[in-house]
């Protein structure tokens, strides 16, 4: 039986709701809803009710696309307020090996959590990349082997109490439950990502309006991950204001005429922009235009190696390199801007992978984090399935123990 999930982009510059039916490595997409996002800066909420409207248009839309009822969703988060860090958890088992067991697992991680345990902090995710039994490392999943010590590396992002219980009320007040609050960039890595590259070392830069969202997959799992507060919205506002034109208009020529390749663009070619505050049109050179836009995207790229180099994990992304998604990396010349400015590391746009059902609506880097979404939805309900199987076997193994020591 296929689980039907949704999925609630709320970004700075546009809310999308999905509705999807998980099967397999297939994502089938019923329904799609959209709505400008009217209630956020840099992915935070200044304007509840606004943010509530958004939110509303675009369930109801996607409610109509399915043609069914919308209760809870998987939320997406990424604003300023968002930090993460990598910690280590360890504990003694036995003085001799003995079988790891679901509990033992789940004790490590707890001791590894401990550090992200500090007040008006909530946590998101705590996400183990690598156990270690007894000193042996790139254990994936240690339950079931013998040993006497347990270790666990994990990545952890946390989130201000505040901007994650505005978010929850938002989505609650238009009249959803969240299952649960999910980091962006790991969400737009289950959409856009391979397995391969995920074990040999990805960086997956998502440039959205508000934030640049960055995340680095190493072994199978998250181990690094950033929000920066600037995105494609702040390219539409250099325009504006150089230019002294409208916001809208501003971001109509970045996304119909915007390159980051401004020496490609004939030195001679001009459009027309209205002035803020007439009705008047006037000339401008595309060329200028488009060195705003490569300015502001070297300060974006200029934040995000420093963030990839003190990661610590650089040297891992010799063989994949970098994924660019999110609607900014549609800007033309982004892929060889970035090849360039990373010292030649492989670079290519990523977009949702395995799309099924109304493919066509979704099949772009603005859809990564909300097609993403589904993925992870899908796979929570598989863990979570999983693990009531675990504690059933434990269960039941306890039982037989007890049978077994019974003298009749």
């Amino acid at each position: 039986m296929e689980e039907i999930v949704v999925g609630l982009d709320v970004g700075t510059t546009k809310v999308c709701a999905l509705i999807g039916e998980v099967k397999g490595e297939v994502v089938n997409i019923l329904g799609v809803g959209e709505a400008p996002s009217k209630g956020l800066r840099k992915g935070v909420i200044v304007d509840l009710d606004a943010t509530v409207k958004s939110i509303e248009h675009a369930i109801v839309e996607a409610e109509k696309s399915a043609d069914r009822e919308i209760s809870e969703v998987y939320v997406g988060i990424a604003s300023s307020y968002i930090k993460s860090f990598n910690s280590h958890g360890a504990i003694t088992l036995a003085a001799e090996p003995i079988e790891i067991t679901v509990q033992d697992r789940d004790k490590v991680i707890e001791t590894a959590k401990g550090a992200a345990l500090m007040q008006n902090v909530e946590v998101i995710h705590v996400i183990p990349w690598q156990y270690k039994v007894d000193g042996q490392s790139q254990i994936k999943d240690p339950v079931g082997m013998y040993g006497s010590r347990l270790e666990v590396d994990v990545h952890i992002v946390t989130a201000a109490v505040s901007a994650v219980k505005n978010l929850i009320k938002a989505v609650d007040q238009a009249g959803i439950a969240v299952t649960d609050i999910v980091l962006q960039p790991i969400a737009s890595g289950e959409a856009v990502l391979t397995e391969d590259e995920k074990d040999f070392g990805v960086a997956l830069i998502d440039i959205g309006g508000g934030t640049t969202d960055i995340s680095i997959f190493y072994q199978g799992s998250v181990v690094y991950s950033k929000v920066i507060p600037l995105g494609g919205s702040h390219i539409t506002s250099d325009i504006a204001i150089i230019f002294r034109t409208l916001m809208k208009e501003a971001e109509m020529i970045k996304k119909k005429y915007g390159s980051v390749l401004p020496n490609e663009v004939p030195e001679d070619e001009e459009i027309e922009m209205r002035i803020a505050g007439s009705d008047e049109v006037k000339k401008v050179k595309l060329r200028e235009v488009c060195e705003v836009i490569r300015e502001r995207m070297i300060d974006i790229f200029t934040r995000v190696d420093a963030s990839l180099k003190e990661s610590g994990f650089y040297d891992k992304l010799n063989a994949t390199g970098i994924v660019l998604t999110g609607g900014t990396s549609l800007l033309r010349g982004s892929v060889r801007m970035a090849e360039e400015f990373f010292g030649g590391l492989p670079v290519r746009i990523g977009k949702p992978r395995n799309l099924g059902g109304l493919a066509e609506r979704v099949d772009s880097p603005i859809y990564a984090t909300a097609v993403g979404l589904l993925r992870y939805g899908a796979k929570h309900i598989s863990a979570v399935s999983s693990t009531e199987k675990d504690w059933l076997a434990y269960i039941v193994d306890r039982i037989r123990e007890f049978f077994k020591s019974i003298k009749i």
